[in-house]
């Protein structure tokens, strides 16, 4: 049976749009957002992600980061494990007969890097939750011309 909406047992944790970052600057000195907007998407299948930004000087850029959990309050992440993972780059080595292969992992964060002073909007996505994320997040930061930060909105669809 497909998972459509109207098919779910139980109602989902969103309501579309979610706005994971109201329209404002960036903070100062290219620090990352320090609270970044928790978004419980428990159930979810994907989302895409919509950005808005605007240069606050010539050069100006930004950058971000998906993060996801597991858990449904940090109340449940075990002792010694972290609440929130990191997206990650996966590069794979070289593969050789008779001999194991190295891969590297690495946490990845991405930049945009606008063409114009305008605002601009980009899409990225749909990135696959596969129903076995509980929440997301996603911090970002100026990267251009850190003394004075850009103005950045972030909405989310969240699809079942």
């Amino acid at each position: 049976m497909p998972n459509i909406p109207i098919f779910q047992s139980h109602p989902v944790a969103w309501q579309n749009p979610v706005t994971l970052r109201a329209s404002v600057a960036l903070p100062a000195a290219g620090a990352w957002d320090a609270a970044p907007t928790e978004q419980n998407v428990a159930g979810g299948g994907s989302v895409l992600i919509s950005f808005t930004y605007t240069q606050g000087a010539a050069g100006g850029a930004f950058d971000w980061q998906l993060q996801a959990s597991p858990y449904s309050v940090a109340a449940n992440v075990p002792a010694g494990a972290g609440e929130w993972g990191d997206e990650s780059l996966h590069a794979m080595g070289a593969v050789a007969g008779g001999a194991d292969t190295q891969s590297l992992v690495q946490a990845e964060y991405q930049t945009f890097d606008p063409v114009g002073a305008a605002a601009e909007t980009f899409v990225y996505g749909p990135i696959s939750l596969d129903h076995t994320v509980e929440r997301v997040r996603i911090p970002c930061r100026e990267s251009g011309v850190v003394g004075t930060p850009g103005t950045l909105a972030v909405v989310m669809e969240v699809y079942p």
